[in-house]
């Protein structure tokens, strides 16, 4: 899987391809249909399947104040697209110079020209160019006056509804990552940089790694159980986010315990991945009420990962 930051010279091995266009933020099921078919197309045309994205969205660019915090780094992107079947993703460094250009240069320029692409994949609100101009029916007339295959893939229906990234951040907001992880091909994961903490929960048997520096949406407070990726390891970890009311800590902070974990991550970059909410956060009377309530996060968390892992190898073996 090839992760490109430009169009420079040397695309070689890219071109002559199928090509879709879009952000893939999340990179859920809906993403997973259209990639599926893109496979397909790649492989039809004997070319690579390519994925072109922006970095950053366009929104920050043309309104920086309704920007949403996205949903996955590219590098991350990157993965869980290659997983689905993808040869290269194209993080383009968006700017105001590709957002000017009309829906008919954007198709000469990135689509024919640069990639010379031999097909499309895309859904059917697709829109792109100056001001979204371009729909899917503009992008059907360039693709048929320069031989280039366009599939359009339907939306993926759930039971509340379509697929989508605007669906997972109204879930995770609401921090339903349960939720969400059943609608991603992975579940949610967020990264962050570990710093000192007040190192209390060390002193109550607890110690956690605290995360800063995390540019993806944050779930809401509360505790979640999750796991930790730690170099070529996963731990089971228990994740609370929030402030402290027990001890009059007013800062909003991810704190992430792993469980049977001993080793020092500061200033090590972690990856933290959520998969169920278990409670809200709430006052304790004393520091031995806070302990014991931990033991129960800590006995619930290890049940939702075993649980979670005998799921995946299910589905896996099904598979």
């Amino acid at each position: 899987m090839k992760l490109l930051h430009s169009l420079e010279p040397g695309l070689g091995e890219i071109r002559l391809g199928a090509i879709t266009i879009g952000n893939f933020d999340g990179v859920h099921h809906g993403h997973a249909r259209i990639l599926s078919e893109l496979r397909r197309q790649a492989d039809r045309v004997h070319g690579p399947a390519v994925v072109f994205t922006f970095s950053p969205h366009p929104v920050q660019i043309l309104r920086p104040q309704q920007t949403p915090p996205p949903l996955t780094w590219p590098e991350r992107k990157s993965v869980l697209l290659a997983e689905l079947g993808v040869d290269a993703m194209i993080a383009y460094p968006t700017d105001r110079k590709l957002l000017e250009l009309s829906p008919q240069m954007f198709f000469q320029t990135i689509v024919h020209d640069e990639l010379a692409a031999r097909a499309v994949v895309e859904g059917p609100n697709f829109y792109f160019g100056k001001g979204r101009r371009g729909d899917i029916n503009t992008l059907q007339q360039l693709c048929e006056g320069a031989d280039v295959d366009l599939h359009v893939v339907e939306p993926l229906m759930a039971a509340d509804g379509i697929v989508s990234s605007s669906r997972l951040r109204q879930l995770i907001q609401a921090g339903d990552v349960h939720r969400a992880q059943q609608l991603m091909t992975q579940p949610y994961r967020i990264r962050g940089t570990v710093v000192p903490g007040e190192r209390r929960g060390a002193t109550i048997g607890f110690p956690t790694a605290n995360l800063d520096q995390v540019s993806t949406l944050c779930p809401p407070p509360g505790v979640y159980a999750g796991r930790a990726f730690v170099k070529q390891s996963t731990w089971d970890t228990a994740i609370h986010i929030g402030t402290n009311p027990t001890f009059q800590e007013n800062e909003l902070k991810i704190e992430c315990h792993l469980l049977d974990f001993s080793e020092s991550l500061y200033g090590q970059s972690l990856e933290i991945e959520f998969l169920q909410r278990l409670r809200e956060v709430v006052r304790f009377n004393s520091a031995s009420e806070l302990q014991d309530q931990l033991h129960r996060d800590v006995d619930n968390t290890r049940k939702v990962c075993g649980d979670f892992t005998t799921l995946s190898k299910a589905t896996h073996t099904r598979s």
